[in-house]
């Protein structure tokens, strides 16, 4: 992995208030630094070509920055009356102080505008931290998929599949 650029993403800290975050596609120039945060906040990472992919798909994929640094992202897809949450991410120094909030407001905002009436997601079942954040958005347990993650070894891990009326 090049750290051209993306070294910004290692270590950020919020600077300033969060009215200096700007909120902005992601591109195919951020890929570093986003993969870079990816791994630091996830012990089974997005691949840079699953991001490539999902903005070669035309994916909704939005990246929030302060000044230069990367602090988090989201990328999430249109569906028939529906919205999939695919990844939210914030860089774990900033986690708590309002950066999902923020990219979670932006998905309220841009769901409706493509029609979807609901929005789905999957989180693993160990991930109790973001499922506590999922219910606090008002998100509700509808199922499950078995063995759906990697859990490295050569196991799978369960998901809880979340779902939240619009």
């Amino acid at each position: 992995m090049s750290d051209n650029g993306a070294m910004s993403a290692l270590a950020p800290t919020l600077k300033k208030a969060p009215s200096a975050l700007a909120l902005r596609p992601m591109r195919a120039s951020d890929l570093d630094a986003v993969v870079l945060l990816e791994q630091q906040v996830y012990p089974h990472p997005w691949t840079r070509g699953n991001f490539a992919d999902a903005l070669a798909a035309g994916y909704h994929a939005q990246c929030v920055h302060q000044d230069t640094e990367l602090c988090g992202y989201v990328v999430a897809m249109a569906g028939v009356e529906e919205a999939h949450l695919l990844n939210i991410t914030v860089a774990r120094a900033l986690q708590g102080q309002g950066l999902g909030r923020v990219l979670w407001q932006h998905l309220c905002a841009w769901a409706p505008q493509v029609g979807a009436q609901c929005m789905w997601l999957e989180v693993r079942r160990s991930n109790v931290a973001a499922q506590a954040i999922y219910k606090h958005w008002g998100f509700e347990t509808v199922g499950e998929r078995k063995n759906y993650y990697p859990a490295g070894r050569g196991q799978r891990e369960d998901a809880v599949v979340m779902g939240l009326t619009l």
